[in-house]
């Protein structure tokens, strides 16, 4: 069976990436060509492709790239580590994002009342009420810990 070898474009269009992107996840450490030609062309393989496609999926389901190393990580010595590690790791993904939807859910909503104050007319903006709420100092109070 012959190895199949793809150069960084054919991995990046394999793969529906720019070749901007594949460039970035390497210098990050994230994927490596496997090998390079003897006029200096990456090569990358089917792993190499795998790897690429872990680390997207993971990216489309909230985790950074920081996230995303660690992950590939655990991909990599899935001998090493166990289910519970990584359950573990993805828990406290799921409770980092619930703690942004609350936050996003209090923007809306202040964001809301704003639109909901303002009366919207075809008047000068001088007395808008969303412009003088947002540079009033005392309307955000930033809660301190």
């Amino acid at each position: 069976m012959k190895d199949t070898h793809y150069k960084i474009g054919e991995l990046a269009k394999k793969a529906q990436v720019s070749v901007e992107s594949l460039r970035y996840y390497e210098a990050e450490g994230l994927i490596s060509a496997k090998m390079r030609t003897e006029s200096g062309y990456r090569l990358y393989g089917e792993q190499e492709l795998q790897q690429l496609y872990f680390i997207l999926h993971a990216k489309k389901v909230g985790f950074s790239l920081k996230e995303i190393a660690k992950l590939l990580g655990l991909q990599v010595n899935k001998e090493a580590h166990t289910c519970e590690e990584v359950k573990s790791y993805t828990g406290d993904k799921i409770a980092e994002l619930e703690a942004k939807i609350r936050d996003l859910q209090k923007m809306k909503q202040a964001l809301t009342g704003l639109y909901q104050a303002c009366c919207g007319g075809p008047e000068s903006a001088q007395n808008c009420t969303i412009l003088q709420t947002l540079e009033d100092p005392e309307y955000f109070k930033i809660e301190r810990a």
